[in-house]
Parts: structure tokens; sequence; C-alpha cells
């Protein structure tokens, strides 16, 4: 683990033994009351694994028009630090693609219904894999239902590009056409904690095109026991091929903490077969546009 990642995670696990049982609430009582108007929030993150570190800022501004409808604006800064075994490995830091998000929901008694359609520029640094020289887009369906303490939920979407997610920033970004899914359970153990779990699928479909955040533009690695796992972006900074290359499926678990209404954390686990890759991750996210409302 390199000393950054271990600082955040030290940083994280501090974070919660200093606030959450001073500002601790259910989730359910945190996210009871919808408002709306301006919302804000930032976010830092980090995944660790044998490509190396990922760390990403997460920065957005929006509106909340009403309660099923939002809107939101966001910038990433990456920071990576690839592992000195993969030859031709990068490390640096740059800005991503900026993203606009528009997001619906329909909460019902039934089941809660949510979709986000996601656009992105590519403006993003290339070398660091950071565009794939395309926009892009995603879109993202969520239906879940509470049972008492367990929410079951499942998702399903259609993107050119692979996303990343708060337990599993990748090594890698691609380009092409992909199905996704991801299906699992959130439980809340005690308080301010819970605990979900997930299975997840990326099915591509046509000519697809990864880009590896590890790998820089001049590198090609040699022969690595990795690349038998079709770990491309060990393998050099660009790989193009067949719908194989960048299919993914896995799991992930993680522990999620509201430390409080303005704050929450997350350490998780990833496993993806297909690459035969572990990864760590934690994040912290602020929710800044309800901390300036509740201090006006």
């Amino acid at each position: 683990m390199s000393n950054r990642f271990a600082m955040g995670f030290a940083i994280l696990i501090w974070a919660i033994a200093s606030s959450g049982l001073a500002g601790a609430q259910s989730k359910s009582e945190s996210g009871a009351k919808e408002e709306t108007g301006f919302t804000s929030s930032l976010e830092f993150g980090g995944t660790t694994n044998s490509a190396g570190q990922v760390y990403e800022f997460d920065s957005n501004i929006g509106y909340t028009f009403t309660q099923h409808f939002g809107m939101d604006f966001g910038v990433p800064v990456y920071f990576v630090n690839a592992s000195n075994t993969a030859t031709g490995s990068t490390s640096g830091g740059g800005v991503g693609n900026p993203s606009v998000d528009l997001l619906w929901k329909y909460p019902h008694s039934s089941v809660n219904y949510a979709t986000v359609l996601t656009g992105s520029a590519p403006l993003g640094d290339r070398s660091l894999g950071l565009n794939t020289g395309h926009a892009t887009f995603d879109w993202t369906n969520r239906f879940d239902h509470g049972f008492n303490r367990v929410t079951p939920f499942f998702e399903a979407g259609f993107a050119n590009t692979t996303s990343d997610s708060r337990v599993f920033l990748r090594p890698y970004t691609t380009f092409g056409l992909n199905s996704h899914f991801r299906e699992g359970a959130e439980i809340d153990v005690w308080k301010f904690i819970s605990v979900g779990a997930a299975g997840y699928e990326i099915a591509p479909f046509g000519n697809q095109t990864v880009f590896s955040r590890v790998v820089g533009p001049s590198g090609i690695a040699g022969t690595r026991s990795g690349t038998t796992y079709g770990r491309s972006f060990n393998a050099g900074h660009q790989t193009t091929g067949s719908a194989s290359v960048a299919s993914d499926n896995g799991f992930s678990t993680w522990l999620d903490a509201s430390l409080n209404k303005y704050m929450d954390a997350v350490l998780g686990y990833t496993r993806s077969a297909h690459y035969d890759l572990n990864s760590v991750s934690f994040s912290i996210g602020f929710n800044v546009g309800l901390l300036l409302r509740a201090k006006k």
C-alpha cells in the first residue's frame, strides 16, 4: 500500500472515530427530507491494487428542481501512482472529463425507481488515460425497495464507456458500447453504519478501445503473468479489439458510515473475476450545499 493511500486510509479512520458518534443518525432519517435548491458536494477517494493506485477528487454543483428532478455539473481531478511492476508505467495527476448529470427519481411504496443520464466532454489528459478522445455517455437505471433494515437493489445501464464507482476507481477507461448490470443489497446494521454487497457485469459489444491509466503512451509492457487474465491496461497505453478486451465481472462489498448529515465515508473491496484483480478502496464525501444552507 503506498504512503499516499495509507494516509488517506488513516484520515478516513480518524474521521469515523471522531465524527461518527457525535453526529450519528440513520440513513433513513438523514434522507427522509428531500430539499430543493442549489446542491454542491466534494468527494475524495482512492483505489489500490496490483496495478497501482488511482485517486480522485470530485467536485460538483447543481440544482434540485423538484423531489423528482435535478441536475449537476462536476469536474474530477485524478492522481495516479502506477505500480513499478508494469514496464512503461506512468504516474501523475490531471483533470478528468467534466460531466453533466440529469437525475429523475420516482419513490413509491412498492419500488423506488431512479434514472441518471450522464454526459462527459473529452477534455481530460489522454496521456494519463483520463480521456478517450470522444464524448461519452452513461444511462443507468436503479430499482430498490427497503424491507425493514435490508434494501435490495438492481441497476441496469447502457453506455459507451466504463464508469468508475465509489468502491472501484479503475486503472483504465474504455470507449465502446456496453450494457452494465449491478445487483445486491444494503443492510443498516447499527445507527449510522450500513454494509452492502453487489455483483456486477460489464457486457460490451462491438469494437472496444481500452486506455490505461497506469501505462503511458510511450510504454510497452513486457510479458507478465497478469496478461493471461486479459489485463490489457498492463500491456500498453491503448488496446483496440473485440468486446472481450473491455468486458468485466465480479463483486464488491463495502461499509458505509453516515458520520453526520453532511459527511459520509465508505470502505470497500472489489474482486474482478475477469481480471483476477483485488482492489481496496476508500471514499469520503461532503454535502457542502446542505452545510451552507444549515448555516444561514
